[in-house]
């Protein structure tokens, strides 16, 4: 009974690493999120802060890349090679610059909310590339379809609807105050902003969903190589940020760091948000596929504006709260359908094959008049004999016959 609780238990624990791993990724992103708008509020340049953020998360992820990657390497070819530099084109580059541009012009809550388009994204995209099935006559199918128009459209509700403040005791006093400062010229331009971000923030979500899906495709090289993987990514993507930076930024002033805040929004985004969740991600993909690794990101949305009230007095309005639970509700509906798919495929792989000579298949349940009980395998021969006590009568019909 004991071994059964056990092995049960080992079960549960291997079934769940996959969501407790995107669930604890959540948090990193939410905190990441903190710390980089107080970063950028301080003045520093999102251009360099992704190339300080990459450069940290390659001399991190280098030496256990070397160390327990370094034999039967996969030979870099032209094809591998453009994969890579897309790749460090779409995450480093595109999406960070583009995310942090919209979070500079917006706040951590509403950037996370429109952040929560991605698994959509994601599965258009995977239906593009057929990485995904896509069956509408299955439950399943439609579960994940309707999740995914549900989780849409609780982000889209928090960026249109505003509606009262829900005021939380801790926050209420900072609300007061920070109505008080606020003047109608400030609001209009706060407006403007909004809008300039929220299109940086489509941007960045689009590329961050084409991030995972060629990651999706190039793990199938690397699939014994993810440290090697993120490593290269996180160096091509270090190269091609330095550039983009020189190209933008013409005062030397900006590449300046001390101990303070840019320093820990650099260090933190580059070991937990680039090193450690590229990584990650990359194990799950390879398991569960991309869009169960990106249907976890509206919970980022739910942590980020409960830490937003705490650390920047951030509003949180009534349409966020019905937003978020319309994001739960899609999350959950996503998940449950790609539970049902993997079920489903799982079963159709253990079905026998159908339409095959009798002789090859398994034979089992053989059943002799003694009660034993015998079974065939594969690998044996197609012609059996099976023997089965027989009656005196029959032997000895059978030493008669010539």
């Amino acid at each position: 009974m004991s071994m059964e609780k056990l092995s049960c238990s080992e079960s549960f624990l291997k079934s769940s690493k996959p969501y407790f791993a995107m669930i604890s990724l959540q948090f990193g992103y939410a905190g990441m999120n903190i710390i980089t708008k107080i970063s950028l509020n301080t003045g520093m340049s999102h251009y360099v802060l992704v190339v300080y953020r990459h450069a940290i998360a390659t001399a991190v992820i280098a030496p256990f890349a070397f160390f327990f990657e370094r034999k039967a390497q996969p030979k870099i070819t032209f094809t591998i090679f453009m994969q890579l530099f897309i790749l460090g084109l779409l995450g480093p580059v595109i999406d960070q610059n583009f995310y942090y541009m919209g979070l500079k012009y917006t706040s951590p809550t509403f950037s996370c909310a429109m952040s929560n388009m991605l698994p959509a994204m994601t599965f258009i995209l995977a239906v593009l590339f057929r990485m995904e099935m896509l069956d509408v006559k299955k439950l399943w199918c439609q579960a994940k379809i309707a999740g995914t128009v549900v989780t849409v459209a609780g982000a889209m509700l928090m960026t249109i609807y505003k509606g009262p403040i829900v005021e939380l005791f801790w926050t209420k006093h900072m609300h007061q105050q920070h109505t008080t400062d606020t003047t109608p010229s400030s609001n209009s331009n706060d407006s403007k902003d909004f809008l300039k971000g929220s299109i940086l923030l489509i941007f960045a979500t689009l590329a961050w969903a084409s991030l995972f899906v060629l990651q999706a495709k190039i793990l199938k090289t690397y699939s014994k190589h993810q440290l090697t993987l993120t490593t290269l990514v996180c160096f091509i993507g270090t190269l091609q940020a330095v550039a983009v930076t020189f190209v933008m930024e013409h005062n030397p002033s900006v590449w300046r760091i001390g101990w303070d805040m840019n320093l820990l929004a650099a260090a933190y985004s580059g070991i937990v948000a680039s090193s450690i969740s590229y990584y990650v991600q990359g194990i799950v993909m390879k398991k569960r596929g991309p869009v169960f690794a990106t249907a976890f990101s509206p919970l980022m949305m739910v942590i980020v504006a409960i830490m937003g009230s705490f650390v920047l007095a951030e509003k949180i309005f009534l349409g966020g709260v019905v937003g978020a639970v319309l994001i739960v509700i899609g999350l959950y509906a996503v998940l449950w359908g790609k539970q049902k798919e993997n079920e489903v495929t799982h079963c159709e792989m253990l079905e026998p094959t159908k339409n095959i000579d009798p002789s090859s298949k398994v034979i089992e349940d053989v059943e002799a008049k003694n009660g034993t009980e015998m079974k065939y395998s594969d690998s044996m021969l197609s012609t059996i004999v099976i023997s089965t006590p027989a009656s005196e009568t029959t032997l000895k019909k059978t030493t008669q016959e010539p």
